[in-house]
């Protein structure tokens, strides 16, 4: 009997393969071809497994380690061929106790609940059976059972965070995956066999470790660990408050919500929030000479309703704020330099007249009045309309701008005399022991909501910026966030079961053949754990009103 055969097309190429034939033998063909590993397919526009068969004619899309989703595909799989390791090196009984923190600087930083020390030797000992994992290339296996069988399975294996995170699912079934007898859930695909994840290094760090892998811009390079110690502290304070709150997944976050006592939750969060501002304003009331205060942190990390708190807190401690806004130094529009796609680049900071903005905050410092610009977005030009400002010992600028903490931006203006604030949104609850919520998750969610709501954005247009934006955000913002004298993490732990609502809608319109549905389909599956709550049950005066609105400042 004459082999089945299937047309494929790949690129502007079209190929023949027997019906059957397995993804990543089709993908072995082509990697010379790639920089980065292969790691999924698309199937005329799927998202597909590499172990999967060819089953019809088909336009074949590669996926690797070089785009978001592939590197996301490639860190868990990292994550679980690690804790096989710990899992064969502690004799099967310790995989419980692994628990994936955050991420922090190319790798992600993980802990043993044991309450065991992290030593060398233990590193060492694990690290050594990963590359004896990779060499094997051993299946990463899937298999789907009915939900209650999962929770069985997690409880039998002591993932108790699992356990109650399926609870609240509404799905009947479940993906499984195994490599050889230890078996673990994780939210997203993986690659085919453990040979696939071949670049790794384990660093010990804190009470915990770093599991580091190359980030998604180079190729099978491990950089060599360079802690954040700032970031990692802010990360950890809010890590540690969840664990206290025992909120430290989305099972338990569920649980509060359904039982009807949400209310508290948020008023507690909130609260927190306000102390952590209120404890700001007092370091800088304790620094006098401090006359600036710079405010720089990635999209929708909540700056201007941050800077609105802060102001309001810096008046109760006697001092008279001042916004000013970077954005109204812009350079004419004629001399804004470009970037490497000839776009305009506002993000850059030669888009700024940094010699007049520093000649300006100079007098103010001097004591002199400054007549204030008002950038004019539609012309491209400075306007002047009479808005001066004259500094007494009182009276403090508050300043928000991408480029607030790289002291270019402030060149002529005295070290003591400013005051640096980091913030971000740093998402500190997880889905499960060992599926973490990227930070960038939750502050593109926000984005969608607020741009559909303020600009008419829809969220395909959101997602196909994002990426922009985030290179825009490594350049310019988180090289300088170490150098703040203060971090605000400006995620709330309540923020996703809100969001949820308001984001859904916006996502289920992403049309199947864009190429944003993808990123659109994860959101949505991801949002899938979350119990919603409803925007009424959110203080006026919360960051999360910057992005669903109904709040009492004017952002």
């Amino acid at each position: 009997m004459k082999e089945k055969m299937y047309k494929v097309q790949i690129g502007q190429e079209i190929k023949e393969y027997p019906a059957g034939t397995k993804f990543y033998e089709i993908a072995g063909e082509y990697e010379s071809q790639f920089e980065y590993t292969i790691v999924l397919v698309t199937v005329d526009g799927k998202l597909e497994e590499l172990y999967k068969e060819l089953k019809k004619n088909c336009v074949l899309t590669f996926i690797t380690t070089g785009d978001q989703i592939g590197h996301k595909t490639y860190e868990r799989s990292m994550f679980m061929m690690m804790a096989k390791a710990i899992f064969d090196v502690g004799g099967g009984s310790t995989v419980d106790q692994v628990r994936l923190r955050y991420n922090i600087s190319d790798g992600l930083y993980c802990t043993m609940d044991d309450g065991r020390e992290i030593t060398q030797d233990f590193l060492d000992a694990v690290k050594k059976r990963m590359y004896e994992l990779v060499d094997k290339r051993i299946p990463i296996h899937k298999r789907n059972v009915g939900t209650d069988a999962a929770i069985e399975l997690f409880r039998h294996h002591g993932m108790y965070d699992k356990e109650k995170l399926f609870n609240y699912r509404r799905v009947s079934r479940v993906n499984i995956y195994n490599i050889e007898e230890f078996e673990d859930y994780y939210y997203g695909y993986m690659v085919p066999d453990t040979g696939y994840l071949k670049y790794f290094d384990l660093f010990r760090y804190d009470k915990g470790f770093v599991l580091l892998i190359p980030n998604r811009h180079h190729a099978g390079v491990v950089w060599k660990f360079e802690p954040r110690e700032k970031l990692f502290k802010v990360m950890e304070e809010s890590t540690k408050w969840c664990d206290v709150q025992g909120l430290s997944t989305v099972g338990y976050l569920n649980e509060r919500v359904t039982k009807g006592d949400v209310m508290q939750m948020i008023l507690v969060q909130e609260a927190l929030q306000e102390q952590k501002i209120a404890e700001i304003a007092g370091q800088i009331k304790q620094r006098p000479s401090v006359k600036f205060v710079l405010i720089a942190g990635p999209s929708s990390s909540g700056k201007t309703t941050f800077s609105k708190r802060l102001s309001v807190q810096l008046r109760a401690a006697g001092l008279i704020p001042h916004p000013i806004s970077v954005d109204n130094y812009f350079v004419d529009r004629e001399h804004t330099p470009v970037d490497e796609n000839g776009e305009l680049d506002f993000e850059s900071i030669k888009a700024v007249d940094v010699d007049a903005f520093n000649a300006d905050l100079k007098s103010m410092l001097d004591g002199k009045t400054v007549q204030l610009p008002t950038f004019n977005f539609k012309t491209g030009y400075r306007e002047y309309t009479g808005d001066t400002i004259t500094m007494g010992e009182s009276d403090i600028l508050v300043i928000e701008g991408i480029h607030c903490l790289n002291d270019a931006l402030t060149y002529d203006l005295p070290a003591e005399n400013k005051f640096k604030i980091y913030i971000s949104a740093l998402t500190s609850i997880s889905v499960d022991e060992h599926n973490r919520i990227p930070t960038t998750d939750g502050r593109l969610i926000r984005r969608m909501v607020r741009d559909a709501r303020t600009r008419g954005v829809d969220a395909a247009d959101t997602i196909a910026r994002w990426p922009s934006v985030r290179r825009g955000e490594e350049k310019n913002i988180f090289p300088y966030q170490e150098d703040a004298d203060a971090m605000f993490n400006s995620a709330l732990i309540y923020e996703l079961a809100v969001l949820k609502v308001q984001v859904e809608p916006l996502l289920f319109r992403v049309d199947r053949n864009a190429p944003e549905y993808l990123e659109a389909k994860r959101l949505l599956k991801f949002l899938d754990y979350f119990v919603g709550i409803g925007t009424e049950l959110v203080p006026t005066n919360s960051i999360l009103r910057e992005f669903v609105g109904g709040g009492c400042f004017n952002v």
